[in-house]
């Protein structure tokens, strides 16, 4: 457990403390650990083959292929952009998927929409035969069991916990193992309240809400402001954040507090769900457009 120091020259009344999940395997990261930990259990009884979806930047699809080599899977990547299929070798998060053994299909924008359909499946296990499908993003009942273990009786301490979100898996998990006195809040990535729709899949409590401005433009989408907080961060406190997720999530608490949000005294935990392995992706991108980089 990490906890954040802040300048003295802000007038905050607040504790915050980072839950360092990024720390619990080097490749298979953070709450991509804890969403794959009964999914592998099950697959490992019937199951051969790990088939996932993701994009060209994916920490779920890394964590898959990683996952698959350390367990003795096969793994298939269905891979969002049919352009990518000439660049795996020069994007990071592919390259390394491939070197794990993940096998790498890509299909069109317009394909991918279908991901999900039953018949899209099925195309997919006449392809290759019996499969073990985890979705986008990892998350399913299973995933949000895993991550119902995030949250300690240590952790209890705590008023507020707070973490990104990406598919609605590890809130879930958080809302539905959390102390009845604390309230989970959530940084979205993405754009729009589907995610609410999502989330309610999985859990019943009404203790949660999400902060839904401060994803900076949407999935994936950063500024100079932002690049700096997370270099700025990263000097003071040697804590790296990543671009899409707990950059944005630590961005958004700070942001918070300045606006007097949390009560006084409250107490403050924010989980650091890794995906660090998308920054050497994310660099690549800025320096093409000849902006600051992250360090």
């Amino acid at each position: 457990m990490f906890q954040i120091k802040f300048n003295k020259n802000l007038s905050i009344d607040n504790q915050v403390f980072i839950k360092p999940e990024y720390l619990i395997h080097p490749y298979i990261s953070g709450n991509k650990y804890r969403k794959l930990k009964y999914n592998i259990i099950s697959a490992k009884e019937t199951h051969h083959t790990l088939l996932t979806f993701g994009g060209a930047f994916s920490n779920h699809l890394a964590a898959v292929a990683s996952a698959g080599k350390e367990f003795g899977f096969k793994t298939i990547g269905i891979v969002r952009g049919e352009e990518l299929e000439s660049k795996v070798d020069v994007n990071p998060t592919l390259r390394y998927a491939k070197k794990c053994g993940m096998h790498l299909k890509f299909i069109t924008r317009n394909q991918y929409k279908h991901k999900a359909d039953i018949n899209f499946i099925s195309d997919l296990e006449q392809e290759f035969g019996d499969l073990y499908v985890i979705p986008e993003g990892g998350t399913n009942a299973l995933a949000v069991k895993g991550c119902e273990e995030i949250l300690t009786k240590e952790d209890h301490q705590f008023d507020y916990v707070c973490c990104s979100v990406g598919t609605g898996g590890t809130i879930s998990g958080l809302i539905n193992s959390a102390a009845s006195h604390q309230k989970i809040i959530g940084f979205p990535a993405l754009k729009g309240d589907f995610l609410k729709e999502e989330i309610t899949k999985f859990v019943t409590d009404k203790n949660w809400e999400l902060q839904t401005d401060y994803h900076f433009g949407g999935y994936a989408k950063i500024n100079d402001e932002l690049i700096g907080f997370i270099n700025q961060f990263k000097h003071l406190y040697d804590i790296p954040l990543d671009p899409v997720y707990t950059g944005k999530m630590m961005y958004g608490i700070y942001d918070l507090i300045e606006k007097g949000y949390f009560p006084k005294d409250a107490k403050i935990l924010a989980i650091h769900t890794g995906g660090l392995q998308g920054i050497e992706g994310m660099n690549l991108k800025l320096k093409q457009q000849k902006k600051p980089l992250i360090v």
